[in-house]
Order: structure tokens, then sequence, then C-alpha cells
């Protein structure tokens, strides 16, 4: 019998041979993780996952997911979401840690390659988003020293300069003239203009003229709506954004906070080829100073870094200031105690008018509250996503086998009743002062408000030197009062990017 060898014979062939694959790679996924529970579609396709972030409350999606199923729970195929808080330290631990990479093209992990920007075909690698852990030796080791605890101090003048800045505007803008004031957006531009301060010794001019410059703030936030989505089916981005025929049709441009970042490189360097004048403890003569120590470094590399000092440093902070002033607002009770133990400490002369880190570090109850908003409103609400290794590992009790992505998503780490209490879900900052030795080390281990293990944020000490330092020179020196009382908090449904209805007038305290 001979065999039909027709055009059409061969099509019909051809697909039923891609179907039969497609039903079994979908058969063998589903069985290989068999056991973990979760949404019936999930276990099929990744597209709910996307769907759950298109939907702007993905964070909230997760933490229902998990109170329903448990510790482990099924987000898409080859994926698993953890959320005991006592698992942090062996999927982000420092030893031997599990990584980002996944080089399979059946295990979808590549929601870091989403992140990165590319331009003309080429790909700007940066220190968070990198799958490669060369790439992220080689970005990190010249550079991590900078920003160590030890160095933190280094850098106060510069934030107490833009602390000056800001206050210079609110007092023009809002105190004298009693217009109301959009609080949530001017600590915006605050995060962004400091971040600015610290890197290149000039703030972005977000507080000067009370705008978004150059767009910078908007094209972040409309990158950030295309990466939480596509992040969870990659192959879109591959398809589109990072496809090199593609890349190279569109006009050759980066974002503006790149675009930023470059211009601010490239006049450092004219000064300095000029013999100009320069601040040598800025981040970028630090940078420059690294490249020109290991002359192995690539150029890109100082673009990476700046770029990653803008993006990371700036609404990482913004959001974590909403989240305590929204807070501090929504429990009076916390704000008074706060007040009471700042104005105690000013009253024994403890405190500057710009309050210093040093200063501030000796106000456990502000510890108590900043701790606290990171646990109950982490700035990253997607899953932190790592790569099972050869011979899988152990969570929970299931073993989980090589090549699946699991991750923990902090919003419901931060929840987990079994580490931080029964009241998890409510704002209390009392937890982190009554928890003796071994229950707050428990609860120091299980955050994830900047990540874990060897891939924590590596300006999470600058940050935190800016929080500590403005909230409580902001509260000695301001009062607020809510220009909409009955809609003061609401938030808009933007994912876990706090939106509140903050309208307040600003007036001066009468301190004592």
């Amino acid at each position: 019998m001979l065999l039909d060898s027709s055009p059409r014979a061969l099509s019909t062939s051809v697909a039923y041979a891609v179907v039969a694959a497609v039903i079994g790679k979908i058969a063998w996924q589903w069985f290989r993780l068999r056991r973990i529970p979760g949404p019936f579609l999930a276990k099929l396709t990744n597209l709910p996952r996307a769907y759950w972030v298109w939907s702007r409350r993905p964070h909230e999606i997760h933490i229902e997911l998990h109170e329903k199923h448990g510790h482990l729970v099924r987000f898409g195929p080859n994926m698993v979401s953890a959320g005991n808080a006592q698992e942090v330290d062996k999927i982000y631990r420092l030893h031997s840690p599990l990584g980002k990479a996944c080089y399979s093209p059946d295990c979808g992990s590549d929601f870091y390659h989403v992140i990165l920007p590319m331009s003309k075909g080429k790909i700007l690698p940066g220190l968070f988003a990198t799958q490669d852990e060369g790439i992220h030796r080689m970005l990190k080791r010249p550079i991590g020293g900078i920003y160590s605890m030890s160095n933190l101090t280094s850098f106060e003048s510069l934030v107490d300069a833009t602390i000056e800045a800001f206050m210079e505007q609110l007092d023009k803008r809002f105190v004298k003239t009693r217009a109301v004031c959009d609080w949530g957006l001017w600590l915006q531009y605050f995060a962004f203009d400091v971040v600015g301060e610290i890197t290149f010794s000039t703030r972005l001019g977000f507080l000067e003229h009370g705008k978004d410059i150059d767009g910078i703030m908007d094209s972040i936030w409309r990158w950030f709506q295309y990466v939480a989505v596509v992040g969870q089916i990659p192959w879109v981005d591959y398809l589109w954004v990072k496809n090199p025929i593609v890349s190279r049709l569109r006009p050759a441009s980066w974002s503006p906070m790149v675009a930023f970042a470059v211009k601010q490189q490239n006049e450092r360097e004219a000064k300095m080829a000029a013999g100009e004048p320069v601040n040598s403890k800025d981040f970028l003569s630090r940078f420059l100073a690294a490249m020109e120590k290991d002359p192995s470094i690539p150029k890109w590399a100082l673009t990476a870094w700046t770029s990653s000092n803008v993006l990371a440093g700036s609404d990482t902070t913004a959001i974590f200031l909403r989240t305590l002033f929204k807070n501090l607002g929504e429990h009076p009770q916390t704000l008074q105690k706060l007040r009471a133990e700042i104005d105690a400490a000013r009253a024994r002369g403890e405190l500057s008018r710009i309050v210093t880190w040093k200063e501030s570090r000796r106000l456990p109850y502000l510890e108590a509250c900043i701790q606290e908003a990171g646990r109950i409103h982490p700035p990253f609400g997607l899953n932190l996503e790592r790569v099972v290794p050869a011979g899988g590992i152990e969570i929970s009790g299931e073993h989980i086998p090589e090549g699946t992505i699991v991750g923990m998503n902090a919003w419901v780490v931060h929840r987990d009743r079994q580490v931080f209490g029964a009241d998890a879900d409510k704002w209390r900052p009392e937890r982190w002062i009554e928890a003796d030795p071994v229950q707050r080390k428990k609860m120091d281990d299980g955050l994830l408000t900047f990540g874990a293990g060897h891939r924590t944020c590596l300006g999470k000490h600058i940050s935190l030197l800016e929080i500590y330092k403005l909230v409580p020179t902001i509260l000695q020196e301001y009062e607020f009062t809510f220009a909409n009382p009955s809609k003061v908090w609401r938030v808009e449904n933007r994912w876990f990017v706090p939106q509140f209805d903050f309208m307040a007038y600003i007036s001066k305290r009468t301190l004592v």
C-alpha cells in the first residue's frame, strides 16, 4: 500500500503531530506537579496568572489562593508559589541559592528577561533583572561596597540637601498659600529627586518644578504595566519587544529615565576631561573610579549602574513612604505615639532639625513603624521567581522537581500567621517591639521587603537612609489636615502601587 505524499496529506500529518506534541506537553507538565493544588486552568496554561496581574489585584488574588490551598499553590503549568515565611532562607539563601535563569524552552522562567530594556537589538543588563550569574557578579563586585551599611552616612549630606529643597517647596507652595497638597505625589517627587542627588549630584527637578520631568514617572509606570503582565507570559516579549528584527525597525531610543542617566554620565565625563571640579562623593564619581580601577569592566556597565539607581531607588522608596504615611493617617493612635517619641527626643536635644541617620536609629517606635510598613505593603507585589536546581528541592514537605519555577510573593509571606502572629493581616507596629529575640529573628528572617539572599536589593540601605531621615524630620516640622476626609485613603485599582487620595493642607507645627 502506497503512502499518500500529497501536500494536503503532509500538512494534515504535520497538524496532527503538532496537536499531539502540545497535548503531550500539557499532560507531562500537569503530571509532574500533580500533587500541588491550585486553580484548574493554572495547571494547564500561564494565562490565568497573566490575567490576575492584568486585573490589577494579583497580590490580593495570591493571598486568597494561599489561604484556600495552603503553603504551596500551583500558579502555572511549571510554576509553584510558596507562602511559608520559614522557607525564605531555603529559596533565597546566601549559600547555593536557587538561580533566576532557566535555559530549558519548557520552563518559562524568563520573567526577569522581560524587565531588561532593549534598543536596536541590544539588551541593557541590570543588577536586579539579569539572569546570568556571571554578569551579576561582574556588575556587583566593583561597586558592592559603595552600598554597604558602613558607607551609608557618606551620602547623608546629599540626602539632607534634597530634604531641604523638599521643605522649601512645601513652605512656599502649601504652607504659605494654604493650597491643597497631593501628598502622595510629592513624596514621589522627593524620592526621584533624592536619587538624582545621590547618584549625579543633580536633582531631576521634580521638586523645583512640581511636576514629572521629561515624563520619567509616566514612562516607568507604562513600562511597569507591560512588564508585570507580560512577565507572566514571557514568550510574548520574545515575539515583540525582544525580537531583534522588530527592535531594529524601531527608532533608536531608551526610556527617559535611561536617557537622563546617559546625559548625566556624558556631562560628568566632559567636566572631568576639562579638569572642572566634580563631587567625588556621589555614586557616579564612585562608579567611574571603579571602572578606571578595572579596565575590563564594559562601558555599558556604567549605564546599567546609574539607570538601576534611578529606577530601583525611586519608585520603591516612594511606595514605602506612601504606605507609612497612609497607615499613620489611618491609625491616629500610631501617629500620636510616634510623634510623642519624636517630640520627647527633640525635647532632650537628641534630634536635629533634619534628623540624622544616627539620631533616627535611637527611635525604636519609628523603627517598628518602618518595619511594619515594609511588611504590610511591600513595594514588589509579584513572585520573586527562581529555578529549582538539579535533583529537585523539598519545600513545605513536598518534593519540587528540578526545572520548576518557584517563587514567593512578599504580600503572601508577610501574612504568614505562624511567623507574624494571628493578626498578620493588620497594621500593628507594636509586634516588632513586643517580640522576644527568638520571635523577632523569625520575623526578620521572614521579610522579603527588599528581597533576600545574594540578590537582595543592593540599594536597600540607601532607601532606608532616606526613610529614617525624612519621616521624623517631616513629623516634627509639619501638621497635615485632610482636604477630603471622607475620601482619605481611597486606593485606586492600580496593582500594589499605593495611589492614596491624600489631598491635605499642610501647616507648621508649634514646637515647644
